[in-house]
């Protein structure tokens, strides 16, 4: 038994150095892993919470928190909007350069030492949004940043005692600064904003709130490349999702995004759910896919932000 196998490792020895002295001959790799990505019917898991797949997770409202507007309310915005222009002589054309630069008051809120952010990552956020914004004209300085230490501010939600206590105490001259909210939202939401209309009445609860590992490089994967702030702030210029109103004719108010019959998530290159209207807008900063796929805005949307901002938001100018 034991000269068999001497003479077996002996063969095997000796077929090794065959191998290997035969020109052009490789040895053995090594066998490298397979990574596979998780697919869009797989279990999805966002900040520890586990959610049957993506889909889910979109439908269960926590990729973004902005009031849904009815079409009806959409419409007489529209129409107050287009008064004001007009009353003003002014007439909105296709720009290149809208020309306004936007100052950040940043309010880190934390609990304990949970959610703390470095003036060096609020400037990456700052630079994620500089790259989406200033094709259009559009750039945003870091002005301020204040840190507070409260648990109950750190987990607000939209429409809470907690966040209007928050922002009342927090808020800096929202006429003229973009007040950015750090915190970690109940029930795993994403962020939320407050539209341009709104300021007016509700001055103190203008702004964004962003949850802080979205920031660039943070653990909200796939939301941390900084592109829920990007989204939101679209909110806050007067931009709707490119899904409002479906497939509707009016959309949202935008021309030139293709109508999309609901909201895209991960990134599915092709889709097209309104017959006619072109390809899904997926790559379009005011969807819900990953932040992977997020990388334009459009002509229509640079036009329809310059006629918010000077109906509802004239000191930013």
């Amino acid at each position: 038994m034991k000269r068999t196998l001497m003479v077996f490792l002996g063969l095997a020895v000796l077929c090794t150095l065959a191998l290997a002295a035969v020109p052009g001959a490789k040895p053995p790799q090594e066998v490298q892993p397979v990574v596979v990505e998780p697919g869009p019917e797989d279990e999805f898991v966002f900040e520890g919470m586990s959610f049957v797949n993506q889909e889910a997770f979109i439908k269960s409202g926590r990729r973004c928190g902005a009031p849904e507007i009815d079409e009806e309310t959409a419409e007489l915005i529209d129409m107050h909007v287009a008064r004001i222009m007009e009353e003003h002589g002014l007439d909105v054309q296709p720009k290149a350069n809208l020309g306004i630069s936007i100052p950040v008051a940043f309010h880190v809120i934390t609990s304990g030492t949970t959610g703390n952010l470095s003036t060096t990552v609020l400037d990456k956020q700052i630079t994620v949004l500089n790259n989406a914004y200033a094709p259009w004209g559009i750039s945003f300085y870091r002005a301020s940043v204040d840190y507070t230490n409260n648990a109950t501010w750190f987990a607000m939600a939209p429409g809470t005692t907690a966040e209007r206590n928050a922002k009342n105490a927090l808020c800096i001259s929202p006429e003229t600064t973009l007040n950015f909210y750090t915190a970690n939202p109940g029930g795993g939401l994403l962020g939320w904003a407050t539209f341009p209309w709104s300021l007016a009445s509700s001055p103190k609860m203008d702004g964004v709130v962003i949850l802080y590992t979205s920031f660039p490089n943070g653990t909200a994967a796939p939301y941390n490349e900084g592109d829920t702030a990007t989204h939101e702030i679209g909110h806050w210029l007067g931009l709707y999702h490119t899904f409002q109103g479906g497939c509707k004719k009016t959309g949202d108010y935008v021309s030139d995004t293709a109508p999309e019959k609901s909201a895209a998530y991960g990134c599915p290159t092709g889709r097209d759910t309104c017959a006619g209207g072109g390809v899904d807008p997926i790559h379009n900063y005011m969807d819900y896919t990953d932040d992977s796929c997020m990388y334009q805005f459009t002509v229509g949307q640079s036009d329809r932000i310059m006629t918010m901002v000077t109906t509802y938001r004239p000191l930013l100018f």
